[in-house]
């Protein structure tokens, strides 16, 4: 009984430093977390803006392709001097 009163006033201060460490190694993981899905939806964003470009120039594609008109020259030549993405 008399090493009860020790072991209390020192497991006291220890829980609370082991408190403090946990909460602040859950704060680090919810900022690896912020920032990992930040960055994930700035991918997201640039392969959506690739994704467009590219179904726009296969829409080109296709429409040059089935089109047997006569403007087909001047379609391809007006093509020809836009810039790429």
């Amino acid at each position: 009984m008399a090493y009860v009163f020790p072991f209390l006033a020192l497991s006291i201060p220890i829980l609370a430093i082991l408190a403090w460490v946990a909460t602040d190694w859950m704060r680090l993981q919810e900022k690896k977390v912020v920032a990992m899905s930040t960055e994930t939806a700035e991918k997201a964003a640039q392969y959506a803006a690739k994704t467009e470009r590219l179904e726009h120039r296969v829409a080109v594609l296709e429409r040059i392709l089935t089109d047997r008109s006569t403007v087909l020259a001047d379609e391809i030549d007006r093509l020809r001097d836009q810039p790429i993405n």
